[in-house]
């Protein structure tokens, strides 16, 4: 079987601690075959790693979960983030750009260059994407989108002055301030993006219920043992919900409103 957590990776560590404790509930409970470590699929690969018929459990995009993935994984829940932007399993983005920069706010970057990790994202692209349809004329905002790959890269770009703008999910925004100081610096914020349900634990489609119900349970209890309170906190991690799928409809709803607004693309 198959085990990734490849959504914040600025604390490779406490990840796998994660993991080695989730692993050791697993096979306390009988479940054979648990992978000792976490596989870090490349970015280009994710949807293919999600969609592998092994897979026992990883964390993706909320929007991949009414594009790419609807309907071909069981959603296992979502995790509860302490960084500042998140309530609940939601979460926002942080508007960022140079800390030289003359603009104070969204409107100020009318004609310029926005940076964004890739199309399927909820948090670098379609949270921005959002926020800029009503301000659109002619169906653009921006006078160019670059796909940078990730988020770190997406920050890259713009102290560069390769970009001018763009959306850091509050979450890697969080670790990059404690672990990755360093792709920070000359950047300051200017403005949030709306709040979303945010990244999504799913399993394979074809895990058996009991499966399901244990790595519920295991879940449960890696967010209330008092021997991990310290990995919780260098994660950032608050709880764990068992989110209905239902309740991610809303970025679907997001992304066709901002289609009706005459924005088809950021």
């Amino acid at each position: 079987m198959l085990a990734s957590l490849p959504m914040y990776v600025s604390h490779p560590a406490g990840s796998a601690a994660l993991w080695q404790y989730l692993a050791e509930c697993l096979r306390q409970a009988g479940v054979a075959d648990v992978p000792p470590e976490l596989h870090l699929p490349a970015n280009d690969d994710l949807t293919a790693h999600w969609l592998h018929p092994d897979l026992l459990l990883s964390q993706c995009c909320g929007y991949q979960m009414v594009d790419a993935l609807e309907g071909r994984v069981q959603l296992v829940g979502a995790f509860r983030y302490t960084a500042p932007g998140c309530d609940g399993i939601n979460y926002s983005s942080h508007l960022v750009c140079r800390a030289d920069d003359p603009g104070h706010a969204l409107i100020d970057f009318r004609d310029r260059v926005a940076a964004y990790n890739s199309a399927d994202s909820q948090s670098g692209y379609h949270s921005l994407r959002s926020l800029v349809a009503p301000l659109a004329v002619g169906g653009r905002f921006f006078a160019q989108a670059i796909a940078s790959g990730a988020h770190v890269d997406s920050l890259a770009l713009v102290r560069s002055g390769t970009a001018d703008i763009a959306a850091i999910d509050c979450i890697s925004y969080a670790q990059f301030q404690r672990y990755q100081p360093e792709v920070l610096q000359g950047i300051r914020t200017i403005g949030r993006t709306a709040s979303a349900p945010g990244t999504a634990l799913v399993c394979a489609q074809g895990t058996p219920p009991a499966l399901l119900g244990l790595l519920r349970t295991s879940l449960h209890r890696a967010m209330a043992d008092p021997a991990l309170a310290e990995v919780r906190a260098g994660l950032l991690l608050g709880g764990f919900e068992e989110t209905p799928a239902s309740a991610y409809g809303v970025l679907r709803d997001a992304a066709r409103q901002a289609s009706a607004l005459g924005l088809a693309q950021l």
